[in-house]
């Protein structure tokens, strides 16, 4: 890639929820900006559908190719996908045929950031009930780029600006999946904290972080108490980052989950583990739930994305809040450079 000015793809989600509708507002309201362009990945009939809905003054175009330059403001570019035709599914509900766009649309804008031909993806909120009714065996977005790509592991990482100090950027990263709390205790294995300890170091300084500290969240109150609130503590995450210790790592903690997240925040760390999805959901999304974003680390692409669903309860009424995409958007801008670094990093 030889650009100089990013271009990036954002995938409208399910069409029938609220991603094409916080799709057109990011869009509308970077269109004109110079040092970037974003393309909506979708059925053009639910790009203007969306336009519609939220009222905005802005023309759609639909391109052909990702070559083709920013039209300027008030125009928003859509690669129309092919999917929906003329047909509008009722918004806010399950349907088959919008659980087939949004999987298209992925793979569209996936194939197309492999071959080099866009930056990076933002992803807008799909459904997955609508996907599996579609023929897609995937549980998400995850496995699903995962195919797409050759990769076997990825990790998810929130980022997460602080207030006190703008330039300042969070990353969470997460030990075990969605799981049950009980089976992602049973997980939380020595082995299984020092390769997420290392896989965490490694994404911060492949998306651009030099010389980072990580600090490991405890998994029970006040870290345990030495064995009092439970052992997971002393048997399995205090020796995995001894052992990294011991490597020269800059690895901190455990640290009791109730500070650890202030201490990111404040500038001690660049990157927090937690033990379990919602220790660190809660944490960045009670801070700042529209500045909370997603990426996919362990992609030889650059992937961003809305931390929410597709909220079918207000689809189509024009009230969406695009303020997650919006950041998901800008971060990929900020990322874009670092894809050489994730080629190298993660690719086969």
């Amino acid at each position: 890639m030889s650009r100089t000015t990013p271009v990036l793809a954002l995938t409208v989600g399910d069409p029938v929820g609220i991603g094409p509708e916080i799709t057109v507002r990011t869009l509308a309201e970077y269109a004109g900006t110079d040092d970037h362009h974003g393309i909506a990945v979708g059925d053009t009939v639910a790009v203007r559908r969306a336009v519609a809905a939220t009222g905005l003054d802005v023309e759609v175009r639909e391109v052909t190719g990702w070559d083709t330059p920013a039209a300027g403001e008030g125009v928003i570019d859509v690669l129309d996908i092919g999917v929906l035709g003329d047909s509008e599914p009722a918004w806010g509900h399950v349907d088959k045929q919008a659980g087939r766009a949004a999987v298209v649309a992925i793979e569209t804008a996936t194939r197309a950031a492999m071959a080099g031909d866009v930056d990076g993806v933002v992803t807008g909120p799909i459904n997955k009930e609508a996907i599996w009714a579609s023929g897609s065996e995937h549980l998400g977005h995850t496995e699903m780029l995962g195919e797409l790509t050759g990769v076997t592991k990825q990790d998810t990482m929130f980022v997460v600006r602080s207030r006190q100090q703008p330039d300042h950027h969070l990353r969470i990263f997460f030990a075990t999946r969605h799981l049950s709390l009980r089976k992602a205790l049973d997980q939380l294995t020595r082995d299984r904290q020092v390769d997420s300890i290392r896989r965490a170091l490694q994404a911060l300084e492949v998306y651009g972080v030099d010389s980072p500290t990580l600090a490991v969240a405890a998994v029970n109150p006040h870290g345990g108490e030495n064995g009092a609130f439970g052992r997971e503590e002393l048997d399995e995450i205090i020796p995995a980052c001894e052992e990294l210790r011991a490597e020269g790592l800059p690895v901190h903690g455990p640290i009791p989950a109730d500070s650890v997240f202030h201490h990111g925040l404040e500038g001690r760390f660049e990157g927090v583990l937690s033990q379990y999805p919602d220790q660190g959901h809660i944490a960045a999304k009670t801070f700042d739930f529209d500045g909370t974003i997603s990426v996919t680390v362990g992609l030889p692409i650059l992937r961003t994305s809305v931390d929410h669903g597709t909220a079918f309860d207000i689809a189509g009424t024009g009230k969406a809040d695009h303020g997650t995409m919006r950041s998901a958007y800008l971060a990929a801008v900020d990322y874009a450079p670092f894809v050489p670094r994730m080629r190298s990093a993660y690719g086969s």
